[in-house]
């Protein structure tokens, strides 16, 4: 398949309050996070990288010990390896991810490749 909506996509609830959707391809995958207000992200690392983009709502984003107020259009760009986390706010935040390489634990159709 070449086409999809974001809608259709399988999710996952990743932690409580935290939906994941997803597509991919061999070597590039995009996530979308639909992020309940009050909810955090631990901090974690992991081998992959990551550039996040904030399409609604505002977020605290601590990348590598630094924290920014994120806001409707703000990037993070995180290297591999580098901790970061997030804390929402009291309004539901929609994010999207770019990641490489894909992360085979957010893979929720086998089919799309």
């Amino acid at each position: 398949m070449f086409f999809y909506n974001r809608h259709e996509l399988p999710s996952k609830e990743v932690l409580p309050g935290i939906m994941l959707r997803s597509v991919y391809v061999k070597n590039t995958m995009m996530t979308f996070f639909d992020i309940q207000p009050g909810r955090r992200i631990p901090p974690h690392k992991h081998p992959h990288e990551q550039i996040s983009y904030l399409v609604k709502g505002s977020m605290n984003m601590t990348v590598g010990g630094e924290t920014r107020a994120m806001k409707e259009g703000d990037i993070a760009v995180i290297p591999p390896n580098v901790e970061h986390s997030v804390e929402v706010g009291v309004e539901p935040v929609f994010a999207l991810d770019a990641w490489y390489p894909v992360r085979e634990d957010y893979i929720l159709d086998k089919r799309q490749q």
